[in-house]
């Protein structure tokens, strides 16, 4: 296998029916890919820190320094120009640049739409955009100087890169003989379908037909990637949103007797802590408490997890309901 570059969104993976979570898994399976190396978001929380291992693909992270400071420099960089009507120009050229890449990514996309050469080149001239208004370095983020770094650890190397989709361009002109894969034959199935499903429902909209999407969930079965216990959490957080306190609990409850070492990383976090906050508005403080704190026991749970936790136990959780005006 050749070096293979794949592309991320990051927390976008979470708004695509047809390029999310479960979406990368079946590409990489595709293409016989065991494990990846990592050049992307830091996050802990990145979808695929949970998908990947669920599904036993392995990461090998390459190094990556703490790229901190030059957001801090391009916040600086910022700052200064607009103090100038040239400089405000130029940042407003950058803005539109940005903007414009954005609205790309609104969706749905699907893989042969990311890998195609339409969108490799929206992102080449995103980045020559971007230098052209800020120039690189501090305007850039010192994007070059970065994926030089990136680069020279995968000199040589084969099998599959997991990168932000923006950073392909730059880093097929400085690996010969990197590609992206060859998706002609691809689409998404089962377990893509399924991880949108569930990203829905954690994502409620005004327009969302309640009834209908709380059966889809009920049909489920799971996979590795989205198990049944994630798609009963998802289904009590609606449960939740309507008041429906009884329904909601007896699911979280059903998910958290489910959970195990093998489902995604970030599940038992959020379970317990949707949990903790269902036991506190129905008036189980006692219990509650103890699902916080177990909350914060766990070896690993998401940002927002640790901050529901926390949250709980410095008030009780109330659900706050809609009153007429």
């Amino acid at each position: 296998m050749n070096l293979l570059l794949a592309p991320d969104l990051g927390d976008l993976l979470r708004l695509h029916p047809q390029y999310n979570a479960g979406t990368v898994v079946e590409l990489l399976r595709y293409l016989g890919a065991s494990g990846v190396q990592w050049a992307t978001s830091s996050d802990p929380d990145h979808p695929l820190r949970d998908a990947l291992p669920a599904a036993r693909i392995g990461i090998h992270d390459l190094e990556q320094a703490d790229w901190s400071w030059a957001e801090t420099e391009h916040e600086q960089l910022r700052s200064f120009l607009g103090q100038y009507p040239q400089g405000r120009e130029r940042l407003n050229a950058a803005a539109r640049a940005e903007r414009e890449y954005a609205a790309h990514l609104q969706g749905p996309l699907t893989a042969a739409q990311l890998l195609g050469p339409g969108f490799l080149e929206l992102a080449r001239r995103y980045h020559d955009d971007l230098r052209a208004a800020l120039d690189e370095g501090p305007g850039t983020r010192w994007q070059a100087r970065r994926l030089d770094e990136v680069a020279a650890q995968l000199q040589g190397q084969d099998g599959v890169v997991i990168a932000p989709l923006d950073d392909l361009p730059g880093l097929l002109d400085r690996l010969p003989g990197a590609q992206v894969p060859d998706v002609s034959s691809f689409s998404a199935g089962e377990m893509s379908r399924v991880r949108a499903l569930a990203d829905r429902a954690w994502q409620l909209r005004e327009e969302d037909d309640l009834s209908a999407l709380l059966s889809a969930l009920d049909r489920e079965p799971g996979d590795a990637v989205t198990p049944r216990a994630e798609l009963d959490a998802a289904a009590a957080s609606i449960y939740l949103a309507v008041g429906q306190l009884g329904d909601a609990r007896t699911l979280l409850e059903r998910a958290v007797h489910a959970l195990n070492d093998d489902q995604p990383r970030s599940l038992a976090g959020l379970t317990l802590a949707r949990l903790g906050q269902v036991r506190d508005a129905m008036g189980d403080r006692d219990l509650a408490q103890r699902t916080y704190r177990a909350v914060l026991a766990l070896s690993y749970a998401p940002r927002i997890a640790l901050d529901t936790a926390k949250a709980g136990l410095e008030q009780p959780f109330e659900l706050v309901r809609d009153t007429p005006e």
